[in-house]
């Protein structure tokens, strides 16, 4: 493999763990928001 190779295999791998976590974020976010009481929602 060649050194550019490494390059964008590093800029894959961390790019898609950053989205991936990402998506974990909010899904986690959306899935808790609706444990809260409608009177105790601020963004509603």
């Amino acid at each position: 493999m060649t050194h550019l190779g490494f390059v964008l295999s590093s800029w894959i791998v961390g790019l898609g763990g950053l989205g991936a976590y990402t998506l974990w974020v909010l899904v986690r976010g959306r899935r808790l928001s609706g444990h809260v009481p409608p009177e105790r929602r601020r963004w509603s």
